[in-house]
């Protein structure tokens, strides 16, 4: 079962831990927010390439997208 806890619970919980243990709980955060985001890199480009191979992906320039995108040739 999981127990949703309120941002202000959770502040409170980190105040009550030592000020070690707070520096440690911060590292172990900002580490585990580097995997995340380095995992939603790798599936764009994953995905990126997917578009690519099957054709759906379009290629250019700034000025080709804004021309694509403007509707213009």
């Amino acid at each position: 079962m999981t127990q949703i806890v309120s941002l202000q619970q959770a502040i409170e919980s980190v105040e009550s831990l030592s000020l070690e243990e707070q520096d440690l709980l911060i590292e172990l955060i900002q580490k585990r927010r580097i995997e995340q985001r380095r995992h939603e890199i790798a599936t764009h480009a994953t995905q990126t390439l997917q578009s690519l191979e099957a054709g759906t992906a379009k290629r250019g320039t700034l000025a080709d997208l804004r021309a694509d995108l403007l509707g213009e040739e």
